[in-house]
């Protein structure tokens, strides 16, 4: 079981900055892939970057490869989600999640890949 804790979400204007992060405990994080997912209001749950267990690979969705970076710290059990360049239709509830396998070779965009998730941290932009 891994236990997982968003942070850092709130509101800003269009082309500001925000810092994810995402909490784990429980099961060995460093085994683990971890994702980042949003759902927009009325819309389905979109991927937005991944990251391995090791950390040397990563994998971005189209709508916000160049602006948002995914990084992690294993020492400190956190993923992070550096956000950059926000626009409006970067609104939504932000979601980290662990992958189910141990180890996986090639991070996932696939949120049936993830078998733990956060309770979301919400991200408001205006513009």
């Amino acid at each position: 079981q891994v236990l997982l804790v968003e942070s850092g979400g709130g509101s800003v204007q269009a082309g500001g900055s925000l810092r994810l992060s995402c909490a784990a405990s429980g099961r060995t994080f460093s085994s683990l892939n971890m994702g980042w997912f949003r759902q927009a209001p009325g819309k389905e749950r979109e991927f937005v970057a991944a990251i391995s267990w090791s950390g040397g690979r990563t994998t971005y969705g189209d709508s916000v490869k160049g602006r948002f970076t995914i990084s992690r710290d294993n020492a400190k059990n956190a993923t992070y989600l550096q956000v950059n360049s926000l626009r409006s239709e970067d609104t939504a509830i932000y979601y980290c999640a662990a992958d189910v396998l141990n180890f996986r070779q090639v991070p996932s965009r696939t949120a049936r890949d993830y078998a733990f998730w956060g309770q979301g941290t919400q991200v408001t932009v205006s513009s």
